[in-house]
């Protein structure tokens, strides 16, 4: 352990005032190099009050983001053990297939504070302000055939939905959180999830893949060009929830779920449970189809992730790949 790392995890165990000399002692090192990580702690977020004759005192964490307050609420067997945690990077998805090609192993993740190239489908762009919302990239190296992949996308989908429900305090019955199908989770019919899902793979065999998540958890507004369908967590609830405890229990959710995938390598055995976020199901769909849109009743999903529509007493397999899905009247 660092000696930041040290003096934070005094700080936080002591309840009141520890002066610099008790921290000088301790460590064995100057009074310079105790305010040189002090000032870094603050930089970090930390809200740390300095008191002459008193010493240093760790008001509260706050929401402070890092591989080490992620690690403290963490509690899984190997998804997230090892954190690569950027202040700012370019994309999540780009670091993640970086490390994966380095070797990252299964369960690796990589999450930053800001991005300044991050994607949605079709290239899109995401909004990636910092201290709002929660940018993270998980490396995953299944032993699947490569055409089962996709439907971890929608693994990560329902793991997501279990965690806010969670987290939040959502009565399941209630249906707040939603999953408008194939991945995105809406909250009161609005979006406050992207994943998008990358693969490096040969005809039979996948490398890794890459399930890159962005989240809009503390945000006060939403940019004016997604604010119709878009929304956060905080603006729905009006609670603010420390991100890094967020994310932990998405890794703890979709461990258990992705396991379960695993046994099948589909949807099967975590179909109904899916189902029972799946906004659209029973609902009339419009299928944006670049062959011809029309409009049908979804029924549900099938092992493999697909959409079932009916449409003149035909049921019909939608590919996520394909096409897209809208409400009849609007985003859902």
């Amino acid at each position: 352990m660092d000696l930041k790392s040290q003096i934070l995890h005094l700080l936080k165990t002591s309840d009141e005032f520890v002066s610099g000399q008790e921290l000088c002692d301790k460590f064995q090192v100057s009074r310079t190099a105790i305010w040189k990580n002090m000032n870094l702690l603050k930089e970090e977020g930390y809200d740390i009050q300095a008191v002459r004759n008193k010493g240093y005192l760790l008001k509260e964490t706050g929401d402070v983001l890092n591989e080490k307050e992620i690690e403290e609420f963490l509690h899984t067997k190997y998804m997230a053990q090892e954190i690569h945690y950027f202040k700012e990077t370019d994309s999540t998805n780009i670091r993640a297939k970086v490390l994966a090609q380095q070797g990252a192993g299964d369960g690796t993740l990589v999450v930053a504070e800001k991005q300044t190239e991050g994607r949605g489908r079709r290239g899109r762009v995401w909004e990636s302000p910092e201290g709002e919302a929660i940018y993270m990239s998980l490396i995953l190296k299944p032993q699947i055939h490569p055409s089962d992949a996709s439907t971890l996308t929608l693994v990560m989908a329902l793991s997501l939905a279990r965690a806010f429900t969670e987290i939040y305090g959502f009565p399941p019955e209630e249906n707040e959180v939603q999953i408008k199908w194939p991945n995105d989770l809406v909250v009161h019919k609005k979006k406050v999830t992207g994943i998008l899902t990358e693969m490096s793979a040969d005809m039979d065999s996948v490398h890794y893949l890459v399930i890159g998540v962005g989240i809009n958890v503390n945000n006060s507004q939403m940019p004016k060009e997604v604010s119709e369908h878009g929304t956060s967590l905080f603006m729905e609830t009006g609670k603010r929830e420390r991100r890094c405890k967020l994310i932990a229990r998405v890794m703890e959710c979709f461990e258990e779920d992705y396991e379960t995938f695993l046994k099948s390598s589909d949807i099967s055995l975590l179909k109904d449970a899916y189902e029972s976020y799946l906004v659209n199901k029973g609902a009339m769909v419009k299928v944006l189809d670049p062959k011809g849109g029309y409009i049908a009743k979804a029924k549900g999903i099938d092992a493999k992730g697909q959409l079932i529509v009916e449409r003149n007493g035909e049921e019909i397999p939608v590919y996520a790949g394909e096409v897209s899905v809208r409400g009849i009247y609007g985003y859902v």
